[in-house]
């Protein structure tokens, strides 16, 4: 999951390549380009028969899907009405949402550890940018942290959705679920994408992050939410932001803000915690009934 969000991270440095295609358009091929990799990517995975396993009567594939259409869609609407800072301090409530539902839909109860961490991480994120906040206080703005709620929402829904169906004994296989995502992402772009600004180059940088840094970490944190909790997902999720931040930095020289480096310390320390505790507590577990046994 940690190499999961790495990769979404690379997202700010890879769209500063691009030098034509804005907004929308953007949107639209980087959605593309992940459904045509993942066409590409389950059958080799998979086999040939690939798409005759898939359960395209279940409803819960298709809630999966629009999730990752909501996600992959909301995220880049919100850039174009509002500034950075307010989207991902809005994003940063997707730990809290996420454990909820799943409190509320699977009745599954979370550690102390993983409230107080999700608590931290969210003044840590709060932090990164109070600074920033004040920017921008016209109606566009607003609009653009609704629109950017959309993101937590769909992501506690899909990561909740994911859990529910491990539990219950009758999973069903949600990676084909990304590839639906990125399709009605795609389509519902699609008449607001053109005329094409896009050069050759731009292309290529799209293409990358469609399969980089959407349908391969895309994958990957399906099955990582096989065997993580809901809530642990979405809270090692932030680290997206963080590793994004610190790309930039190192790669494109964008130096953060003092309060970028607390609120994103603060964050990782969060984070560290919560797997350091449940590790330990695991551990301790482990030699108790070892020593029962014994």
């Amino acid at each position: 999951m940690v190499l999961t969000t790495l990769l979404w991270s690379t997202a700010g440095v890879v769209t500063r390549q691009i030098e034509h295609a804005q907004g929308l358009e953007v949107t639209f091929w980087r959605s593309a380009f992940t459904a045509l990799a993942l066409l590409v990517i389950l059958p080799l995975w998979r086999g040939r028969g690939v798409w005759e396993r898939i359960a395209w009567g279940q409803p819960t594939l298709w809630l999966s899907g629009l999730c990752w259409a909501v996600m992959f869609t909301a995220f880049m609407v919100a850039l174009s009405l509002t500034g950075v800072a307010r989207v991902l301090v809005t994003m940063a409530f997707g730990p809290f949402l996420t454990a909820l539902l799943s409190r509320l839909v699977t009745g599954r109860r979370l550690p102390r550890r993983t409230w107080a961490a999700i608590a931290v991480a969210g003044i840590g994120m709060a932090w990164m940018f109070a600074g920033q906040l004040g920017e921008a206080g016209d109606a566009a703005a607003w609009l653009g942290s609704i629109v950017a709620l959309g993101v937590p929402l769909a992501s506690a829904v899909n990561w909740t959705v994911s859990q529910q169906g491990q539990s219950h004994g009758t999973p069903v296989d949600l990676v084909p679920a990304v590839l639906l995502g990125a399709v009605l992402s795609a389509l519902a772009v699609a008449p607001w994408a053109w005329p094409q600004a896009a050069s050759a180059r731009d292309l290529g940088w799209l293409a990358a992050l469609g399969v980089g840094q959407l349908a391969i970490p895309s994958v990957l944190a399906v099955l990582c939410a096989r065997v993580l909790p809901a809530a642990e997902v979405s809270l090692l999720g932030l680290l997206e932001i963080v590793f994004g931040i610190g790309l930039v930095w190192a790669i494109a020289g964008e130096a953060p803000r003092p309060e970028v480096l607390q609120g994103g310390a603060l964050v990782i320390g969060a984070l560290l915690a919560n797997e350091l505790l449940g590790w330990w507590g695991q551990r301790r577990a482990a030699r108790g009934l070892s020593s029962v046994s014994g």
